[in-house]
């Protein structure tokens, strides 16, 4: 699963990872984050805010490309959850230019998205959680219970990008001294 969000910058950001999110009114960074159905990352890749959540998302794959060049094509293809913010024919086209054979190891699938009337069915409104989206939404939320994860109080990218995947490496950890 894969989704983005947006976070305030403070006033220590450096002018480089500034930009302004017209979708969520945001002034900072997104921080991009590809998930396992447990909500553990794979990825991570920390942009300007006024990056395209595809654009990242792209960004963030070809970073990691080694990845799917090295899954052998006996395993079944990589099922990648979208929401609808995404648009997986530019997805698709934009990898096939950096690796031309990474469709044949991964595919995107839009997540689903409840109609009214299923709503209605429901009696429920406004916001009804998906649930195989909800696993991507509450790793968002265990970043967010990171006190230095809250606004962006890093100066580079790169240094946000570190704090991101110190803050999962620390939740593993806490789980795995649980078990």
């Amino acid at each position: 699963m894969i989704d983005s969000q947006a976070v305030k910058n403070t006033c220590n950001a450096s002018f480089e990872s500034k930009g302004f999110c017209f979708y969520k009114a945001t002034n900072g960074i997104k921080r991009h984050l590809a998930v396992d159905i447990l909500g553990f990352p794979f990825f991570t890749h920390c942009t300007p805010a006024n990056v395209s959540d595809d654009q990242g998302l792209i960004e963030m794959l070809s970073q990691n490309i080694d990845y799917f060049k090295s899954k052998p094509l006996e395993l079944p293809k990589i099922t990648i959850l979208l929401d609808n913010g995404y648009h997986p024919d530019k997805l698709t086209q934009a990898l096939e230019l950096i690796y031309p054979e990474i469709m044949t190891k991964i595919q995107f699938q839009l997540s689903p998205k409840p109609s009214k009337a299923e709503k209605e069915a429901k009696s429920k409104s406004g916001f009804v959680p998906v649930k195989a989206r909800w696993v991507i939404e509450r790793s968002n939320a265990w970043v967010e219970r990171c006190k230095s994860l809250v606004k962006n109080f890093d100066r580079t990218l790169e240094r946000a990008n570190a704090k991101l995947q110190l803050c999962f490496v620390r939740l593993m950890l806490i789980r795995l001294a649980v078990s």
